[in-house]
């Protein structure tokens, strides 16, 4: 076959699936339904559900501004955390867990106010929760786990 010749598509127009057509030239044209993939995400609607219900429960219980962070942290997870951290609406009294799975890193940041009701001790637990859970597959698990301990820790709302 030379170079630009049209060879005959040996196709009955009864025989076509949709979206395809013989064109003029005796090609065979199909057009394809484009569906873009789905986000992926690592969590279940209802593990969603459940990890909203925590940050929304411990957020209220203890008047702390609490946030979850899952992925990667950067070369230095501290200081990628600290920053993710700095940035929410109130930093001095928000409280951030950052997971990085692929680094095996977890990191507690809290801001000034929250620190004083959260020491280090007790973020050093919900971390431990955190990692047993992890272990065993249980991202979601740790992850409420560890919200709870965390708020249980801060306790309720100072009253002024």
């Amino acid at each position: 076959m030379a170079s630009g010749e049209v060879t005959q598509t040996a196709v009955a127009e009864k025989d076509l699936a949709f979206g395809e057509v013989i064109t003029n030239s005796g090609r065979l044209s199909a057009a394809k339904m484009y569906e873009p993939e789905a986000p992926t995400s690592p969590f279940t609607v209802q593990q969603l559900a459940r990890l909203d219900e925590a940050l929304t429960f411990a957020t209220r219980e203890t008047g702390l501004d609490f946030s979850i962070y899952l992925g990667d942290l950067g070369e230095d997870t501290r200081a990628g955390a600290e920053k993710l951290h700095a940035a929410t609406d109130d930093p001095t009294n928000a409280v951030l867990l950052g997971v990085s799975p692929a680094q095996r890193a977890i990191e507690i940041v809290t801001g000034e106010r929250a620190h004083s009701r959260l020491p280090d001790r007790g973020a050093n637990l919900a971390v431990a929760s955190m990692v047993a859970s992890f272990k065993e597959g249980d991202l979601t698990g740790g992850l409420v786990n560890a919200l709870r301990m965390l708020s249980d820790q801060a306790g309720p709302a100072p009253k002024h």
